[in-house]
């Protein structure tokens, strides 16, 4: 099938959610002006870069983790693992301004070493990251959206012993989950290497 996304696709379901997927989950967590904690998980979320490393943040509407964020300067990226699945869904909840996401989902909030926000402690990797950019979007006609685009730099990298193994982090162990489509979710539990190949020098 084909459609063009103005126009109705006949699907019970919006499938562009379930084309590009798997994503990472970007569990960010943030601290209001007023000291207030947040946590939010957002799907729209992906590393864009290495040197420096850069992650982008998707998000739509001008939630609580958008405005901290803009306001404060900084955040953190909580890695979502199988084990925290439930604790993750549960900040997801769309509670008032006031309502600490870490309390709600019995997590625990550990100051971070760089910035302010907290990570979650229980979480197997964190990345402290502080703003480069918050961007509104503005669609292909010049419409400005509702949706706001997040882009910042890591400064602090957590890692959690367990998932370290001979100098190398174990995604296999760690179980980080990903969002697919609709109330779709899996787990990356078994990895396999593939070497880039060699390509021969010219004469």
């Amino acid at each position: 099938m084909f459609y063009e996304v103005n126009k109705p696709h006949g699907l019970p379901h919006n499938p562009f959610k379930a084309i590009v997927a798997p994503r990472p989950i970007g569990w960010v967590s943030t601290l209001s002006q007023d000291g207030i904690r947040n946590l939010a998980p957002y799907s729209f979320f992906n590393a864009v870069c290495d040197a420096p490393p850069m992650v982008v943040i998707g998000s739509s509407g001008y939630k609580d983790s958008v405005r901290n964020i803009e306001e404060t300067g900084e955040f953190v990226c909580n890695q979502a693992t199988l084990d925290l699945a439930d604790a993750m869904n549960l900040s997801s909840a769309m509670v008032d301004s006031d309502v600490d996401e870490f309390a709600l989902a019995g997590l625990t909030a550990k100051g971070g070493n760089l910035v302010k926000a907290p990570r979650v402690l229980e979480a197997k990797t964190s990345l402290e990251c502080k703003v480069v950019n918050v961007q509104r979007l503005v669609d292909i006609d010049g419409n400005v959206t509702n949706s706001w685009l997040i882009l910042g730099q890591v400064v602090g990298v957590h890692i959690d012993d367990s998932v370290l193994e001979n100098g190398m982090l174990n995604v296999a162990k760690m179980k980080p989950l990903a969002r697919l489509g609709y109330m779709d979710y899996s787990v990356t539990d078994k990895v396999f290497q593939m070497k880039r190949p060699a390509v021969p020098e010219k004469a």
